[in-house]
């Protein structure tokens, strides 16, 4: 198929085919159709509403961060605003309390045993009319182990911490539940006598 162009230029022009009737109108017609100033306006509205969603989203996604935000750091800081702080009055307010807990993970281990077991059997006590003098005795003592508690604490923080101060706290806390186990059973013994005599006036 391969032709001379010199030969082809040397020849006389061809005259071109004709279009059929109504080509140039149907062409042009369809070149408005598909360019037409309606469909540019479409077109646009289309890429506006997708940026106008496109910045809705952002401000949606940047407003709840924002506020997130701002609720966790509330939270902290009212947590550390709430938190209450008992003075001591025989402690300098500058110097940091030691506690058991703060010598070593083990002793804070025992600790939170121990004070854990002291609340629950104070907050299962039931106090009556009958029992009412055996738990004032029992409460004063538990008074006295609590004060004696405060001050070996005192000087565990003004001399540091001493094998003997740390098992004097030790010790403390464990009379302090030993005294409130033996207040419980004295109750039970109380009230079983109680139900004995009951028992035994009925019959």
């Amino acid at each position: 198929m391969a032709r001379d162009i010199r030969k082809m230029m040397q020849e006389p022009p061809k005259e071109f085919q004709k279009l059929p009737k109504g080509h140039e109108a149907r062409f042009e017609a369809r070149l408005n159709k598909v360019f037409s100033p309606g469909d540019r306006t479409a077109e646009k509205k289309r890429d506006t509403f997708f940026f106008l969603r496109v910045a809705a989203m952002i401000v949606v996604v940047l407003s709840a961060g924002y506020l997130g935000y701002q609720k966790l750091t509330e939270e902290t800081t009212n947590a550390l605003v709430e938190t209450p702080v008992k003075p001591d009055e025989n402690v300098n307010e500058n110097v940091a309390q030691i506690t058991l807990g703060d010598i070593s993970p083990d002793l804070k281990k025992v600790e939170e045993f121990y004070l854990t077991g002291i609340n629950v059997q104070m907050a299962s006590l039931q106090t009556t009319d009958e029992n009412k003098e055996i738990v004032t005795g029992y409460m004063q003592r538990l008074a006295e182990l609590d004060a004696e508690y405060s001050r070996l604490n005192k000087e565990l923080n003004e001399v540091g911490p001493t094998e003997a101060s740390i098992t004097a706290l030790i010790d403390n806390l464990k009379l302090r539940l030993d005294l409130l186990f033996k207040l419980k059973n004295k109750l039970k013994e109380l009230k079983n006598q109680n139900n004995e005599q009951l028992n035994s006036i009925e019959a």
